[in-house]
């Protein structure tokens, strides 16, 4: 007779059988459903005064979830879109418990009918070709962490990699032969090479020579030769962009990180005509929907639109061609 396990036991095998072995889930996917399994267990382990090994699956019913996710937005100060991203963890365990489980069916599918919760999006930051020029001048080239800092930025800047990407390069991802690019392994483990332009190619190449590291190490190390942490790229940006909002006040104004870095690029390919579904798959995008954000948050384009229409109330009058010598006279 087969053995009804309890919350406990299903969170370790949900973990190592289903994320590990059969999702095969990114190290990133596994510490976001770390987290927030671990919060949840000690709001449960306060509110219901219960050793987390002694919790069961009725204890986290519907309206338990309902009243932790309210917690982490009022007590932890979370954002609408990190709540959703803690549901989401949340649903995945519990389709897991409906399909394993049968016992727990029914607590499983109302904390599936838990819905993401709405909210505003703003219009996406991004920086303009002089705001990119200003920040990677930034580094201090004549130190060992500004020379590195340099390429970093300017590899983020010309390629668009997510910030787990950028961290994860190793020497050997760099290919600097003809047809120069880059070789990462992006979101659901797929794999692409992004082209390098010719100064990304030189900063590179003189980055890896001085890194004198193997094929294998990483690219942008730390200070120890350790692989960087993505905490260490978010305060390299905030160290040079306080530096670089001393020469372009703009910069003051947005809010700068590694995923602006990303849309950045991608208004860079927009404006000079790039097709959307190009660009999708340039930043590793699923779908080519994704790309419609950066239309939306490009009010240049858009004012471009607005000049090619006729004023609501302009006359309209018939086309007569002009005079044959006025316009020889014009080309002239």
């Amino acid at each position: 007779m087969k053995t009804c396990y309890q919350f406990p036991e299903l969170l370790q095998i949900f973990f190592t059988d289903r994320l590990v072995h059969l999702r095969q889930a990114s190290p990133h996917t596994i510490a976001s459903y770390r987290d927030t399994f671990r919060l949840l267990v000690n709001f449960a382990h306060q509110r219901l005064a219960k050793e987390p090994s002694k919790l069961t699956i009725e204890d986290l019913d519907a309206p338990f979830i309902g009243r932790f996710l309210n917690h982490l937005e009022k007590d932890r100060g979370n954002r609408t879109r990190s709540r959703n991203v803690r549901l989401a963890a949340i649903h995945s365990f519990f389709r897991y418990v409906a399909l394993n489980e049968p016992a727990h069916i029914t607590v499983a599918q109302r904390v599936l009918a838990l819905p993401t919760k709405r909210f505003d999006r703003r219009p996406i930051d991004f920086l303009t070709r002089a705001e990119v020029d200003v920040l990677l001048s930034a580094p201090n080239q004549a130190t060992w962490g500004g020379r590195r800092d340099y390429a970093l930025l300017l590899t983020a800047t010309q390629t668009g990699l997510r910030v787990s990407e950028l961290t994860g390069l190793r020497c050997e991802d760099i290919v600097q032969s003809a047809g120069a690019h880059v070789r990462c392994r992006g979101k659901g483990r797929k794999e692409r090479s992004t082209p390098l332009r010719k100064e990304a190619v030189v900063a590179l190449s003189r980055w890896i020579r001085e890194r004198a590291g193997g094929p294998s190490t990483p690219l942008f190390p730390n200070a120890r030769g350790g692989r960087l942490s993505q905490d260490g790229v978010a305060y390299i940006i905030h160290k040079h962009v306080t530096t670089a909002r001393q020469k372009c006040p703009t910069l003051t104004k947005k809010r700068i990180s590694a995923h602006v870095l990303r849309h950045t690029l991608a208004m860079d390919l927009l404006h000079h005509g790039i097709d959307p579904t190009v660009i999708a798959l340039w930043l590793g995008h699923e779908s080519a929907e994704t790309v419609q954000m950066y239309l939306h948050a490009d009010m240049m384009m858009k004012e471009q639109v607005l000049s090619k229409l006729t004023p609501s109330n302009a006359r309209s009058t018939r086309y007569r061609p002009g005079d044959h010598l006025l316009a020889f006279l014009k080309s002239l």
